[in-house]
């Protein structure tokens, strides 16, 4: 009962906040990125927040359940990337001051390329939300009231509202608070389960020694790395999650300084969540993998504090269900709608956003009741974004000096990402990192056809 107390005290926390934030965000501006006023902490905690999902939690303790520390390469990939990200592209994607990275890739290419950008996103996208209203109903599901699937419609209806009246203000103040909670509850659900394990040595003793294995594994060779690496990692460094963020910057210091900040505070996460999910292997080996981390809860904690440590995996998912529903409904509403049927100031953008969010929440969730898995939903989705996306927009930004054309990037985008689809719908082993390279040989391929045919056209 306490569990169920402090949950729904932190689902009222939300809608509150939701509900004061929606004075300030009467603009396209405020809406959309939150004034372009925000500084270094709020934009560290609101990028935390939104990396720290449903992946981070109830998938990646039921990686460090399945295979040890090399799950944490989950998390620690995006640390890469996040570092990429600052280092070489923030200030460049903040000076731009858009909304959407799709608006980005006009800006590098054209209009096609832009709406088929959007497009992939927005499908992607939904199964992004999905994975993170999976992840609420396994955390929910363990309060004993209620099923899982009923726990998904409440989730999707709570985090739905409240994005729908404040937009990114909303979502940025919630997301400091979240990201807060999340560091403590993770850190305090760590310190007392290898108190009960009888600290790292106990752990050690309890579990083989492969689990131990880093930075490769007998589960985790070098292969899955790089594949990991590009397919994931890559997601960070062109992201329309990371870019809403970047974009929501008070000026393009602010945004590199907060992207290397966010890299390095997900490493320890990374690891913490990790060894959760080993210790629930050593205790409870009988389980699933991705109920690791709300076993631990339900098991370990008394009923107080195993409410408090439920409200931070549930922060951690809402933080991340929030940015991903308003960074695709800004897209759909913007980037694809806005083609078609163009307003003329931003009075029509805003009510057109608002449904578009109500419209893929509930597209969200009608695909989270239809899968299972939390990873295998999001590997399908970052798959097909990645092999079709990435490497556009990043030879986007060095475009005179690459001589890629617009054309060659749609060819990319249509090779690359269909390719990476087949590898998913069929399983064909290695495909996923063969449809990069396919985006790859098309981009710069096609681009040279198309400059010797416009040169030879002339």
């Amino acid at each position: 009962m306490s569990a169920l107390i402090i949950i729904a005290l932190y689902f009222l926390v939300m809608l509150a906040i939701g509900i004061a934030s929606r004075r300030k965000a009467r603009g396209a501006d405020d809406f959309f990125v939150a004034g372009r006023k925000s500084s270094s902490p709020f934009i560290v905690g609101s990028l935390l927040a939104t990396i720290i999902g449903g992946s981070a939690t109830i998938g990646m303790a039921g990686l460090g359940f399945q295979r040890g520390l090399t799950g944490a390469w989950w998390l620690l990939v995006g640390s890469i990337g996040l570092i990429f990200l600052g280092l070489f592209f923030a200030r460049k994607v903040r000076r731009l001051a858009l909304y959407t990275l799709p608006e980005l890739v006009e800006k590098q290419y054209d209009r096609r390329m832009a709406l088929a950008t959007a497009i992939l996103i927005v499908v992607a996208w939904i199964g992004i939300v999905a994975a993170q209203i999976i992840a609420a109903g396994k955390i929910l599901g363990i309060l004993g009231v209620g099923s899982p699937a009923i726990w998904m419609v409440v989730f999707t209806v709570i985090f739905v509202t409240y994005t729908l009246l404040g937009g990114q203000h909303a979502i940025i103040r919630t997301d400091v608070l979240q990201s807060i909670i999340i560091f403590l509850g993770v850190f305090a659900g760590l310190a007392l389960l290898l108190t009960r394990l009888g600290g790292w040595e106990g752990l050690q003793s309890s579990l083989p020694a492969e689990h131990f294995a880093f930075p490769v594994s007998p589960q985790f060779d070098g292969a899955a790395l790089i594949t990991l690496l590009l397919l994931v990692g890559l997601t960070y460094v062109v992201g329309p999650d990371m870019y809403s963020r970047i974009f929501c910057a008070r000026d393009d210091r602010v945004a590199s300084r907060a992207t290397l900040w966010t890299a390095v505070l997900v490493i320890p996460l990374a690891f913490a969540i990790t060894i959760i999910g080993m210790g629930a292997a050593s205790l409870f080996p009988g389980i699933t993998p991705e109920q690791a981390f709300p076993t631990v809860i339900s098991e370990l904690f008394s009923p107080l504090l195993g409410g408090i440590i439920l409200a931070a995996l549930l922060c951690a998912v809402m933080s991340s269900a929030d940015t991903t529903l308003l960074s695709a409904s800004t897209i759909l509403s913007i980037d694809i709608i806005g083609r078609f049927r163009p307003t003329a100031n931003q009075s029509g953008v805003l009510p057109r956003s608002k449904w578009a969010i109500v419209l893929l929440g509930i597209c969200a969730l009608i695909v989270a009741l239809m899968l299972k898995g939390v990873i295998s939903a999001l590997l399908f989705a970052y798959t097909v974004y990645t092999s079709g996306v990435i490497l556009p927009v990043i030879a986007g930004f060095f475009k005179n000096r690459l001589k890629v054309t617009p054309t060659g990037a749609l060819a990319a985008l249509i090779g690359g990402g269909s390719a990476g689809l087949i590898s998913k719908l069929l399983a064909i082993k290695y495909l996923d990192l063969g449809a990069l390279l396919i985006s790859g040989v098309l981009l710069f391929l096609v681009s040279y056809i198309d400059r010797r045919y416009r040169s030879t056209g002339r």
